[in-house]
C-alpha cells in the first residue's frame, strides 16, 4: 500500500483519500493549520492515522516557529523569554495543539496524540533546537509504532477467523485509516497471511462512502477478494448467512466497552445479534479511553449537511432540505462479541478485560 502520511523535506505528506479510488494524489503541508485543515475535511481520516498527523501537524507547527525573533535563541539553542513576552513558546505550543485538536472530536486517538506531545514539549521546552528534534522523533515514533500494532491485532484476531469465512466490513480500517496494514482490515490481511482462504463484504458506507472508494480499492490492490454492497442490504447478507462474521474498526472505546464507529456500526451490531453473527471491534490501546465511563461520554460529530445534499457536486436533495449527519454512532458493550486490541482478545466483560491490559497503564 502506499503511506497514508509521511515527514519529508520538512513538510508532512499526505495521500488524498477524497480522490480515491479516481486519482492516487500527495499533497505537501507546509503549516500546523494545512494539516488541521486536512484532518477536518478528511484528506487523511481513521482514528490511528489522525492520531499519527496530529502527532506531524504539532511538530510542524513549532517547526514554524524557528526564526521567530520573539525566541532569541542564545548560542546553546536556549530561547530565553524576550523581556514584556513572558510564556510565549508555551503559549504558541498551546494554540498549535488547539488548533490540531478542534478539528475531530470523536477520535480519542487525535488527543492522545496531542497529550503524548505534550508530555514531549513539557520535558524539553528549554531547549528550542532539542525540541524541535524530539517532537518529530516522537511522531515517527508514534507512526512506526502504530504499524507493529497493526499487524499484533492482526496477529491476535485472525485466530477468530476460520478458512472459507466471509467477513463483513463497514467504513475503512484499513492500511489508509492507519500507518499501514489496518486493523479491522489487518485481520482479514492476518488470516490470510496464516493460509485462510478469507473473503470481504463491504457496505458502502454512506454518505462519504468510506468502504466503496476505500476499503474496496485497498483489497482490490492487495488481491484481496471484495464485494460492495449497500449499506441497506447487510441485513439480507445476514439473513442469507453470506457472512460468517462482522469486524469494524473503532474511534473511541469507553471504560465499559461502548464503543463509537462510522455511522451504521450500530445497525449492523444490532442485526448481527439478531442473527447469531459474531461481532469483532478491532482497536489499538490508544483508542481506549478509560476517562469516559461508556457511550454516553462520547461526543458524537456532526458534519456539514451538504455532505448529504450532494457527492461530489451532484446533487443527492434540494438544498433546502433538512438533514441530520452524524459522523458516528455507539454500539452498547453488550452487542460487542470481543475487542481485538493489540494486548490480548478481550471478552465480556470489558471493563474488567480494559482494567486488565498492561498497555493501558502504561500510556
Amino acid at each position: 500500500m502506499y503511506p497514508v502520511i509521511e515527514w519529508k523535506d520538512d513538510a508532512v505528506v499526505m495521500l488524498d483519500q477524497r480522490l480515491l479510488p479516481g486519482e492516487k494524489k500527495f499533497i505537501t503541508l507546509r503549516s500546523h493549520k494545512d494539516v488541521a485543515r486536512s484532518i477536518r475535511e478528511m484528506v487523511i481520516r481513521g482514528a490511528p492515522a489522525i492520531g499519527i498527523a496530529a502527532a506531524y501537524g504539532i511538530a510542524l507547527g513549532v517547526s514554524e516557529l524557528e526564526g521567530d525573533p520573539r525566541l532569541q535563541q542564545s548560542p546553546k539553542g536556549t530561547p530565553p523569554q524576550q523581556e514584556g513576552q513572558p510564556g510565549f513558546l508555551e503559549g504558541k505550543f498551546g494554540e498549535i495543539v488547539a488548533a490540531i485538536t478542534a478539528t475531530r472530536p470523536t477520535a480519542v486517538n487525535l488527543f492522545w496524540a496531542a497529550a503524548r506531545m505534550e508530555r514531549v514539549f513539557q520535558a524539553h521546552k528549554d531547549d528550542f533546537r532539542r525540541l524541535r528534534q524530539e517532537l518529530l522523533a516522537a511522531a515517527e515514533a508514534m507512526d512506526r509504532e502504530d504499524y507493529e500494532i497493526n499487524h499484533a491485532i492482526g496477529r491476535n484476531g485472525q485466530e477468530l477467523l476460520k478458512s472459507g469465512d466471509t467477513i463483513l466490513t463497514h467504513c475503512n480500517a484499513g492500511a489508509l485509516a492507519t500507518a499501514g496494514y489496518g486493523t479491522a482490515l489487518g485481520v482479514v490481511r492476518a488470516a490470510i497471511e496464516a493460509g485462510k482462504t478469507i473473503q470481504v463484504i463491504a457496505g458502502e458506507t454512506r454518505p462519504y462512502l468510506q468502504g466503496a472508494r476505500l476499503t474496496v480499492w485497498e483489497l482490490q490492490e492487495d488481491g484481496i477478494p471484495v464485494t460492495l454492497i449497500t449499506d441497506g442490504m447487510a441485513g439480507h447478507v445476514m439473513q442469507k448467512r453470506m457472512a460468517q462474521a462482522v469486524i469494524v474498526g473503532a474511534d473511541r472505546v469507553a471504560a465499559n466497552g461502548d464503543t463509537a464507529n462510522k455511522i451504521g456500526t450500530y445497525s449492523l451490531a444490532v442485526l448481527a445479534r439478531y442473527h447469531g453473527i459474531p461481532f469483532y471491534i478491532a482497536a489499538p490501546l490508544s483508542t481506549i479511553d478509560t476517562g469516559t465511563a461508556s457511550g454516553a461520554g462520547i461526543i458524537i460529530e456532526e458534519r456539514d449537511p451538504a455532505e448529504v445534499r450532494n457527492f461530489r457536486g451532484q446533487v443527492t436533495a434540494r438544498p433546502q432540505t433538512a438533514v441530520y449527519n452524524p459522523a458516528f454512532d455507539v454500539t452498547p458493550a453488550e452487542l460487542i462479541t470481543a475487542i481485538i486490541t493489540d494486548e490480548k482478545v478481550l471478552y465480556p466483560p470489558y471493563g474488567q478485560g480494559i482494567a486488565s491490559l498492561k498497555g493501558l497503564r502504561q500510556k
